[in-house]
């Protein structure tokens, strides 16, 4: 074993330095951070290769920053599934630093012990990385178990019985890390979703909060129709999909005429994924439905003349708690045969689809009933980071 004394700056020997390099062949365009003034590079030779550590340091690169303590910890979960996180052969911790006032809440990886190793891993994350002392490492450590312990405390209160202010809350960060995570923002699909702002989450939260109520509806359907459907995101879908009927209608796009028939555009529409041809229908039902829509919030009122091209999203999200009243109705109760038919219509059910909800649904119940434990307070506000 042989240490290597690096002071002022200079890394460690070229020699190994470009060795490193060549090996893993890594690169990070983004200047690496500070090193230490003064630090020791010691390499370990054996039978299996070169190990080379920094005795009293390890190697981190911080991932992303935060201002909300629950989101931040629901990206933290994610990111730990996410691949260059999952194979870097790191530990992925949340840590608070109340110095920072904008973002205070950080997600770092932590490299493993061998310094050319980590830096190979952690390159393709193009987030650079410095050397930090092992006893801020042990902190940050201390300040991850904190909050998995935290956020992982039994349940007291059931999704259904908490105040709509708190559930609201609870919600909105839902709505904004579904959306944040969706694959096709992070693979760069064409067309590339834009994630719902916090207003818009807010406002969504709200608006299936009301309609669930309204419709005497489990919100647990609405939660989980919206997360599979679009990640609560307003993204036109099935582009390509037509239906034949026997006339057209007002606002109905042709695109062939045969025997007396047209073949229309019936592509589906917003946060639920509505198709043209189901609001129609789910407009007939609002017009026949004994409820008084007065009772909603005008934004939330469907309109007594339909106009299928100027169907407002909130108005969408009342359509869509329509559709699943009426398939909750149809199939008597039975929730997994409901959320199913949304998808695949009431005479072939798609339970896989069902299955998918269920599953979506029962993630936001479990972030809501967690963090409701809390009752709203930060893991920080109680002195336990301090």
């Amino acid at each position: 074993m042989k240490a290597l004394d690096v002071a002022e700056g200079v890394f460690w020997c070229t020699a190994i330095a470009v060795a490193a390099v060549a090996a893993h062949a890594w690169y990070t365009p983004k200047p690496l951070q500070p090193l230490p003034p003064r630090f020791t590079v010691v390499a370990e030779i054996s039978a299996d290769g070169t190990l080379l550590r920094t005795p009293g340091y390890g190697l981190t690169t911080e991932i992303a920053a935060y201002q909300d303590e629950l989101f931040a910890y629901l990206m933290f979960q994610h990111l730990r599934r996410y691949p260059p996180v999952a194979s870097s052969g790191g530990r992925l911790l949340l840590t608070f630093d109340p110095k920072q006032k904008q973002a205070p809440y950080r997600v770092v990886l932590e490299g493993e012990a061998d310094l050319v190793t980590a830096i190979g891993a952690v390159a393709p994350l193009d987030n650079g990385w410095k050397l930090t002392p092992d006893s801020v490492r042990r902190s940050w450590e201390e300040q991850t178990r904190i909050f998995e312990n935290a956020y992982n405390l039994p349940v007291r209160q059931k999704l259904e019985d908490l105040p709509r202010e708190a559930l609201g809350r609870y919600l909105q960060r839902f709505i904004e890390f579904k959306s944040r995570t969706d694959p096709r923002i992070r693979l760069k699909m064409e067309p590339v979703p834009v994630p719902v702002s916090e207003e818009q989450a807010q406002r969504l939260a709200g608006d299936m909060l009301t309609v669930a109520a309204f419709y005497d509806l489990p919100l647990e359907i609405l939660v989980g129709v919206g997360a599979i459907e679009n990640n609560y995101m307003d993204v036109r879908g099935d582009l390509q999909h037509s239906i034949w009927k026997r006339r057209a209608e007002p606002g109905d796009i042709v695109l062939e005429r045969r025997r007396g028939r047209v073949r229309v555009a019936n592509f589906s529409t917003g946060v639920w994924q509505v198709t043209r041809q189901t609001l129609r229908y789910a407009h007939g039902l609002v017009a026949k439905d004994g409820r008084d829509y007065t009772q909603l919030p005008e934004e939330l009122r469907p309109p007594e003349k339909f106009d299928i091209d100027a169907v407002s999203p909130r108005v969408l999200t009342t359509y869509a708690g329509m559709l699943l009243r009426d398939l909750l109705d149809q199939f008597e109760g039975d929730v997994m045969l409901a959320v199913s038919a949304y998808n695949g219509g009431p005479k072939r059910p798609n339970l896989r689809y069902g299955e998918g909800v269920q599953r979506a649904a029962e993630h936001a119940r479990r972030v809501v009933e967690q963090a409701a434990v809390l009752n709203g307070e930060a893991v920080v506000q109680r002195s336990w980071l301090r």
